[in-house]
């Protein structure tokens, strides 16, 4: 692997963005759901050191769902317009898509068994455990899936190709304006 430290660079910086921004859509997706609704947000709370939550009131189903809902479709939305551009960025968004979709999966799905957060408010909203095990078992395979043979464009695998070192710079540069905007706005 010829250009390891830009692959480490790439994977590890990827990783935490993909974490940070997913939280971001997640809350987006709960905002507007409040919004469409008549809910007034109270509180969202964004750092890149705490896991992310928002305060509704009145906190329906709906609003709940929207975190989950929207968190995997607005990745998905924006990895298909990369797709069909075929930006060079594209598998870039083809793993950001597939980090939501199994983090949202998992979220919900596992809340079937060890309900924590959203997963929590479902349940107490009347939504069966079966529903939130099926969104799991619908969104974890599909991240699963687009994460299919990702390996290479990381410098992972046996026919690794040669890291983008533009691209693990330009995630690197991103995820520093993500964490200093959080670090900002949360003051």
């Amino acid at each position: 692997m010829k250009y390891w430290p830009f692959s480490l660079l790439l994977i590890v910086s990827m990783l935490w963005l993909s974490w940070i921004v997913m939280m971001v859509v997640h809350e987006f997706g709960h905002i507007l759901h409040a919004w469409s609704s008549g809910g007034r947000i109270v509180k969202v709370v964004l750092h890149p050191l705490a896991i992310s939550w928002t305060h509704v009131e009145p906190n329906t189903q709906f609003v709940v769902w929207g975190g989950s809902i929207w968190g995997c479709v607005l990745p998905l939305a924006a990895w298909v317009i990369a797709a069909r551009l075929q930006s060079s960025i594209e598998y870039l968004l083809r793993f950001f898509t597939g980090f939501c979709l199994i983090a949202n999966g998992m979220y919900l799905g596992v809340g079937f068994w060890e309900p924590v957060g959203d997963a929590v408010e479902l349940l107490n909203h009347g939504t069966p455990g079966w529903v939130l095990l099926l969104f799991g078992a619908m969104t974890v395979p599909a991240g699963l899936r687009l994460w299919h043979r990702l390996g290479p464009r990381f410098g992972l695998g046996g026919s690794s190709d040669d890291v983008d070192s533009r691209h693990a710079i330009g995630v690197l540069l991103v995820l520093v304006v993500v964490v200093l905007l959080e670090i900002t706005l949360s003051a």
